[in-house]
């Protein structure tokens, strides 16, 4: 959804490369102020970097934008009560410390004293209940705009209270338990009574907004009053919108771009000289996403026989060289315990296997289909084509369709038309986001998937306020996506991201983004 998001997901498209006037002097670092960063290394304050990006933003309001391409971005403008760190923590951001009741009914979270909003206010009481109101649906006007996740209907109320030591604290109460909401407080917190967020957002993260140019690039600059002390290093941030991964390996090779991710193996290779290459993990789940309404899909032998099909450790070693984790369900090794490993190895590659399931489903001689990729996103079309010569052997013919990113949007995941497509799905730092989906009557059910069994399942497993009892359920729920083939699973991709080499300070996330705090000229 990369997204990211990587479902995740994603922003919207652009089919064209554009070239920035100002590239030339991107790199240069113009700041000479000394000082110690967090690891220990000498850093400089100052300067500018460009970040190449393969997607439009969807919106620059951050409760309405749903690529994970554009919260990649936002991230460093917005920020919420708690946000992720870099080892899959919740840390406090704008609220100072939080609570969450034993019962999973309330949670109460304390503010930051001193929180600025870009535009100079302080953040209040208002603007936070404000913030979380509008997120959750219970504004008494609401914006139809505004995405509200489905998981929100179990708040019941949003108030201010003053605490025993007379600090000003949020209360949010539940109508029934939950203790997976926390990741979901990480919504942005905007200011109230402001309504040029779509134009001119403002929010309270390291960098504040300086300008946008749709399909060009989204320029922000240093926030100096984040109360953070130390970060940002740098001045000055642009996010320059290419085309497609192709168009920004050249502008790699020109030296116009500091930092891209998601190359190819290959790229990587290309670029060693040039730039560090920096190995993560994209935190996705990529698959090749079956509509079960477009028959045969709608066969468990042939989705099966997919299964046994195709090489996973092939497309690894072929697209990322052998970097990159296999994974057997919806859900990537991010999630801890709640990951379960062993599914991984449960379809292991058999050609004689997969033909048998064939005859038995009814395809002897195979079948014919199309698999739907966004073109701008080069792991899943790398991937894409290495399917279609493994399948091959086992007499189907797959075609890949490219599609803009926006037609991906609207015509898959919106419009569910579609028979396959592969794209990685990203999700918040809670086991429920990243399955919900799969209930039936998910709006976000883009596979069309239905099964009682999970349907009865989940509810259970996203009420359970009995951690061993949770993490049990989660894997009994990722099984029957397995057994089902929900779809083909496979891997959490490797990210291999190229970083200008007098750059030090990227760091990966659980999450689906690029935090540019912390990075820094050496």
């Amino acid at each position: 959804m990369k997204r990211r998001k990587q479902l995740f997901f994603l922003g919207l498209l652009l089919s064209c490369m554009i070239a920035l006037c100002a590239c030339s002097g991107s790199t240069e670092n113009k700041g000479n102020d000394q000082k110690e960063a967090e690891n220990g290394e000498a850093s400089k304050n100052g300067g500018s970097v460009i970040v190449g990006i393969t997607n439009d933003l969807d919106s620059l309001d951050p409760h309405k934008a749903v690529a994970a391409g554009t919260k990649e971005v936002l991230f460093n403008i917005f920020e919420g009560l708690v946000k992720p760190d870099k080892d899959g923590n919740l840390v406090p951001a704008v609220a100072s410390d939080y609570k969450i009741s034993e019962d999973g009914m309330t949670y109460t979270f304390y503010l930051r004293e001193g929180v600025k909003f870009h535009n100079g206010a302080l953040v209040t009481v208002d603007d936070v209940i404000y913030s979380l109101k509008r997120a959750t649906g219970l504004l008494e006007t609401s914006d139809p705009e505004v995405r509200v996740e489905s998981v929100f209907s179990c708040v019941e109320s949003i108030n201010a209270i003053t605490t025993e030591d007379g600090k000003q604290a949020v209360e949010v109460k539940l109508n029934q338990p939950n203790i997976e909401l926390l990741s979901y407080f990480t919504i942005s917190i905007i200011p109230k009574d402001y309504t040029e967020q779509a134009t001119k957002p403002v929010g309270t993260g390291p960098f504040r907004f300086v300008s946008y140019s749709p399909l060009v690039s989204i320029v922000m600059e240093k926030n100096p009053d984040y109360y953070v002390k130390g970060v940002p290093y740098l001045d000055e941030v642009t996010f320059k919108i290419s085309a497609n991964t192709d168009a920004a390996f050249m502008e790699l090779r020109a030296g116009t771009i500091d930092i891209f991710q998601q190359l190819t193996y290959e790229q990587s290779n290309q670029l060693k000289d040039l730039y560090n290459i920096e190995i993560g993990h994209m935190n996705l789940v990529q698959a090749l996403f079956l509509n079960h309404k477009a028959a045969p899909f709608d066969n468990l032998k042939v989705r099966q026989a997919l299964s046994y099909a195709i090489d996973r450790q092939m497309i690894l070693d072929i697209v990322a060289g052998g970097n990159g984790t296999i994974i057997g369900s919806n859900m990537f090794p991010g999630f801890g315990k709640y990951y379960d490993e062993s599914l991984a190895s449960y379809y292991t590659y058999d050609v004689e296997k997969a033909k048998q399931l064939l005859n038995e489903a009814g395809y002897p001689e195979g079948f014919h289909f199309t698999i739907t990729v966004p073109s701008n996103y080069q792991a899943h079309v790398d991937t894409a084509q290495v399917i279609v010569e493994q399948l091959k052997k086992v007499g189907i013919t797959a075609e890949i369709k490219l599609v803009e990113w926006a037609s991906w949007i609207s015509d898959v995941y919106q419009g569910r038309n579609y028979e396959s497509t592969i794209i990685g799905l990203d999700s918040n730092l809670s086991p429920s986001d990243i399955v919900k989906r799969y209930e039936s009557t998910s709006k976000n059910n883009f596979l069309n998937y239905s099964n009682s069994q999970f349907d009865s399942l989940y509810p259970k497993a996203y009420a359970s306020v009995k951690e061993e009892e949770k993490v049990d359920l989660y894997h009994q729920l990722q099984r029957i996506l397995t057994e089902d083939v929900a779809s083909v699973y496979l891997q959490d991709p490797a990210n291999l991201v190229a970083v200008n080499k007098k750059l030090a300070g990227y760091q990966f996330y659980p999450v689906y983004v690029q935090d540019m705090s912390t990075v820094y000229y050496k």
